[in-house]
């Protein structure tokens, strides 16, 4: 984050309408995601699925390339359903599938050799996908799970869905990559919903296997949305894979560079360096917080203070921040919340960084906002409503303030929403939502509708 001496006031209230559709408010089902139950069952291979048995180029028959196989499987069942269905085009079958190992002696496949190169890729003019199965596959499947594997080979393949299309070749590489995370995202919403024969995913854990694979390999701090070979922040493409998942196929082929522009997060001013990490400990930086928050939530009561030491019965131990109702405090503790607003650094571990810890608290700030509204405070669908009130918090920071968003910031939000024990999206009690998709998804509204009479509404 970076710390500025201009504020800019911002006066909304939290009661009255949201976006609705039709005219009538769409309230959101705290125990769904899309419209599907949250689910925390296995995910991977189906038991007692049969190999599909297709020819890999390079393939060394292990475990990795059988996973790989049948979600390349997989993936082309769903587009030949489906891009008929929604394109009215038949799907062709991918000409060749490739493994290697990055770290044996290389091969070359599209004109660039495989040695050291730890990725997964299409290339149009063969109609081949790769992938390593060295380092990157068995890393994904080792750290995440086999659904996070499902994900790249789906990114893959929503390449050739691409150019099955017509998407002309010049198109900027970050309309190629969102597209691509939101054909991504559709896949996903037809196994979840069970009809994928091979695998199976749950809208929980392994919605978030999927979401964490996202954030681990997105564009870096500084980088732009038009810069070449692109591929989104995490924000940016969790996004575009809610996208898919909850719109479907036909929403991915509308992302191009003016949807993108209109939306993202990566945009000009992501260009810069990301600002030196500020830590919450600092009686300047509380100062600040204090200050922007107050200005994005004007209460017509006394606002809440910001202290430690206090006692707060309701909330769990273990909580880095909480919100103490009867004496109008939030509660915190500032150890943890250094640790956790620490970037790992190389060698050391760490937490997330300054802006996961500067969110937790915000998001405490947001329940007295509640309160004042006469919403109830626990629950999941105040935990949705924190975090959506704490995404509108963010977007009063972007353009200046006592404090403001930079580079990497909401990654950073993205990543504490993936942890066991999110605060961003918790209740007063610090019981936090149980499908990440649905922490996100509830953060982007705040974020995107830059209102917080959508978290009122949507949220109740």
């Amino acid at each position: 984050m970076k710390r500025w001496t201009i504020l800019v006031s911002l006066s909304l209230c939290l009661a009255g309408c949201a976006a609705t559709v039709g005219g009538v408010a769409q309230p959101v089902d705290p125990t769904r995601i899309a419209g599907l139950e949250i689910t925390d069952g296995p995910s991977g291979l189906k038991p007692g699925v049969l190999d599909a048995g297709l020819p890999v180029d390079g393939g060394d028959g292990g475990e990795i390339d059988r996973l790989a196989a049948n979600a390349v499987a997989d993936v082309q069942r769903y587009w030949r359903e489906h891009l008929p269905a929604t394109f009215d085009r038949e799907f062709r079958p991918l000409a060749t599938l490739v493994s290697y190992d990055s770290a044996g002696r290389g091969r070359v496949i599209c004109g660039a050799s495989t040695a050291g190169l730890v990725n997964a890729f299409y290339c149009s003019g063969q109609d081949v996908v790769a992938w390593d199965r060295g380092e990157l596959l068995p890393m994904l499947n080792d750290s995440l799970g086999p659904a996070a594997v499902m994900a790249v080979l789906a990114h893959e393949i929503g390449h050739a869905v691409q150019f099955r299309l017509g998407l002309p070749a010049a198109s900027p590489s970050i309309v190629k990559e969102q597209q691509a995370d939101c054909y991504t995202g559709a896949y996903f919403r037809w196994v979840a919903e069970g009809r994928s024969p091979m695998f199976q995913v749950s809208t929980g854990r392994g919605l978030n296997e999927v979401l964490t694979a996202l954030f681990q390999i997105r564009d870096s701090a500084g980088v732009t949305f038009d810069d070449d070979g692109a591929h989104g922040n995490a924000f940016d493409r969790v996004s575009a894979f809610q996208f898919g998942f909850t719109d479907g196929p036909a929403r991915c082929a509308k992302i191009d560079e003016r949807e993108i522009e209109g939306r993202s997060t990566q945009g000009a001013a992501a260009g810069e360096r990301a600002a030196a990490n500020v830590r919450i400990d600092d009686r300047q930086a509380l100062a600040d917080l204090t200050t922007s928050l107050r200005q994005a939530f004007r209460l017509a009561a006394t606002p809440p203070t910001l202290t430690t030491g206090a006692s707060c019965g309701v909330t769990a131990e273990d909580a880095l921040a909480s919100y103490c109702s009867e004496s109008n405090q939030i509660n915190l503790d500032l150890d943890g919340l250094v640790r956790i607003g620490t970037p790992p650094r190389r060698g050391r571990q760490g937490g997330i960084g300054d802006f996961a810890a500067f969110a937790e608290v915000a998001s405490r700030y947001t329940l007295a906002v509640q309160q004042e509204g006469g919403f109830r405070l626990d629950g999941p669908v105040a935990a949705q409503r924190t975090a959506c009130l704490t995404g509108f918090w963010a977007s009063t920071i972007v353009d200046g303030g006592a404090l403001t968003l930079s580079p990497g910031d909401l990654d950073e939000a993205i990543a504490e929403m993936l942890t066991r024990n999110s605060l961003i999206a918790a209740d007063v009690r610090g019981r936090t939502l149980p499908a990440g998709f649905a922490r996100v998804a509830a953060f982007r509204d705040g974020f995107s509708s830059g209102s917080q009479k959508t978290c009122g509404d949507k949220y109740r």
